[in-house]
């Protein structure tokens, strides 16, 4: 498989995975004030966070790619490892935005995060080794301390959706903050 075909199919399952997202936004019938959306809000909510993540993991997977001329099987199984953590997003996004970011789905959904962040890096890790630790991916990755840093937290919002779900809450948008942040090191390292 080339390298745009891996990017296409991609491309594909995450924009499915934003239209699910979106058709878990129920139409209020019946009351066309502005009082009839109240009951949506936290549905809102957490679609607007999880479109903001997989927009995150767009972007990065794009650029990645980007940075990376050779994909071998490793580099699709890794792929596919990602892609099936980012699909689970809807789901997690619905049950915590139908429960108003009660414990178990708000938990539920820092553990999808987690995994995907892991798979994130596994792949980054596995293009690196395909392409070399001396190509430019691997210099424009370096040591990730973002993606490490969003590892711990969301091994820390976890166990906080117990004790206080706005908490962990807080952490997703965090992190999701920290990495709408530009991240430049793969265009720098691209750039001549």
């Amino acid at each position: 498989m080339t390298k745009g075909r891996l990017e296409a199919f991609s491309d594909g399952v995450l924009a499915i995975v934003i239209t699910i997202m979106v058709l878990e936004l129920d139409v209020p019938h019946g009351d066309a004030s502005l009082g009839a959306l109240a009951p949506i809000v936290p549905v809102f909510i957490s679609y607007a966070l999880s479109f903001v993540f997989v927009g995150i993991y767009w972007n990065n997977h794009h650029h990645m790619l980007q940075a990376a001329p050779r994909v071998d099987g490793r580099v699709l199984w890794a792929n596919l490892h990602l892609l099936f953590w980012l699909s689970l997003i809807p789901f997690v996004t619905g049950w915590m935005g139908e429960n108003h970011f009660a414990t178990w789905p708000t938990a539920m959904y820092g553990v999808v995060l987690l995994l995907a962040g892991i798979a994130y890096f596994i792949l980054a890790q596995v293009l690196i080794a395909v392409n070399g630790r001396d190509s430019a991916l691997a210099k424009a990755v370096g040591k990730d301390v973002k993606g490490r840093v969003s590892i711990v937290l969301y091994l820390a919002a976890i166990p906080l959706a117990f004790l206080a779900g706005w908490l962990a809450l807080a952490i997703y948008v965090i992190v999701a903050i920290m990495w709408l942040v530009p991240d430049r090191r793969i265009e720098k390292t691209l750039t001549p």
